[in-house]
């Protein structure tokens, strides 16, 4: 399992619009091959600043599975004009200790 990280940085006065436009991008990337799960936070200390995370079989179902599917190109249309700065993606994966 791989756990997709990323850090939204939302537009401060358009964070009810990108809560709206994320529950109807919400299923695009739930039937997506080798998806597990996902969630998305609101930070407490700054209203505008979120986490998402998803869970993915491998790196590959979420990089060359669903950035090359024209589910992704919705997902951009219904979300990325809401970022200011884009994202930084990362990946990690689980170690045994």
């Amino acid at each position: 399992m791989i756990l997709e990280v990323a850090l939204l940085h939302v537009k401060p006065d358009q964070t009810q619009q990108f809560e709206q436009a994320f529950q109807q991008a919400e299923p695009l990337i739930m039937g997506q091959a080798g998806y597990l799960s996902h969630q998305i936070q609101r930070c407490v200390e700054q209203s505008n600043k979120y986490i998402l995370l998803v869970e993915w079989v491998s790196v590959a179902a979420h990089e060359e599975g669903f950035r090359q599917s024209a589910a992704y190109q919705e997902w951009k249309t219904l979300l990325h004009h809401f970022y200011d700065p884009f994202p930084t993606v990362e990946h990690y994966e689980k170690i045994a200790l």
